[in-house]
């Protein structure tokens, strides 16, 4: 919330890199912000509880690093994020004037880790190119500075991931 960064500083790149995630949260509906006044602007004040142990937090750890991921989608991964790296060789001659600097191997290691992190979620043993798809914004949308020309453009990092994700071949 730019609201609230009155008087800090941002992250250094190097720290920002270190989050698997950046995610975006809009405003809530109406519907959305009379549940959230339902709840919050009663007289019973709502307590928070424990939703699992940290056992088992543990346990789905180890079960996310359990679920396959074929070299050909690993391959797939990598290509992605060398694509912010260097657009040209990925074919992809537009993006390279957007990009000052591509996301680091974290980037790949995220998408890794998010990809079977969301197809344990979804029920599957093991990661597709689409799971990877899937989650690509909210992993690589801080690991990519765009330049000043984008920015001059109103090119968003948004943008710049969904031409590199229509560009990238899956095989």
């Amino acid at each position: 919330n730019p609201i609230e960064q009155e008087g800090t500083y941002p992250l250094p790149e190097a720290q920002v890199d270190r989050f698997l995630f950046k995610l975006r949260v809009d405003y809530p509906t109406q519907a959305e912000e009379l549940e959230i006044m339902s709840r919050m602007g009663g007289i019973d004040i709502p307590r928070a509880g424990a939703v699992v142990r940290p056992e088992r937090i543990a346990e789905l750890q180890r079960l996310v690093r359990e679920v396959v991921v074929e070299d050909s989608v690993r391959q797939y991964i990598v290509r992605l994020v060398f694509a912010t790296r260097e657009p040209r060789a990925a074919g992809l001659r537009e993006v390279e004037p957007l990009i000052d600097y591509g996301a680091s191997p974290r980037g790949s290691l995220g998408l890794l880790v998010a990809s079977q992190a969301s197809s344990l979620l979804d029920g599957s043993a093991f990661v597709t190119p689409e799971t990877v798809k899937d989650i690509a914004h909210d992993v690589l949308r801080h690991r990519i500075i765009r330049s000043f020309e984008a920015e001059a453009e109103s090119i968003t990092v948004e943008d710049i991931i969904d031409k590199i994700l229509s560009k990238v071949p899956l095989k």
